[in-house]
């Protein structure tokens, strides 16, 4: 079968420093400057985790590099949140998920809630 060209989608070749991103380098720093601009109440611990909540307390957010249980599980970043009429429920993000990413998440919620 014959196709013609002007049918297929083009391929689309980012430059290699368009994607540094895709690499985690540890830093919570989107995330907190989001949320902080957000409102949310944010508290460090003295072991350098951090924990967030939304204005109205329906949503937790921690950023736990220093929490031997998440390290366990392989995670850094736990949210919880909890519904005035449904069901909780938890996304964890792992070791390597660049903060950028949980940064688009919260973003996208935003965007959709009350976050």
């Amino acid at each position: 079968m014959n196709t013609s060209a002007t049918l297929l989608p083009a391929v689309v070749r980012p430059a290699v420093e368009d994607r540094r991103w895709l690499s985690s380098d540890h830093c919570a720093a989107p995330v907190l400057d989001l949320l902080d601009g957000l409102g949310w109440t944010i508290a460090e611990t003295p072991e350098t985790n951090i924990h967030m909540t939304s204005p109205e307390g329906g949503v937790y957010v921690g950023w736990l590099p220093e929490d031997p249980s998440a390290w366990a599980r392989e995670i850094v970043w736990r949210v919880q949140v909890l519904p005035a009429d449904g069901e909780v429920w938890v996304q964890e993000f792992g070791v390597h998920t660049p903060s950028e990413v949980v940064a688009g998440f919260f973003a996208a919620l935003a965007t959709h809630s009350s976050c």
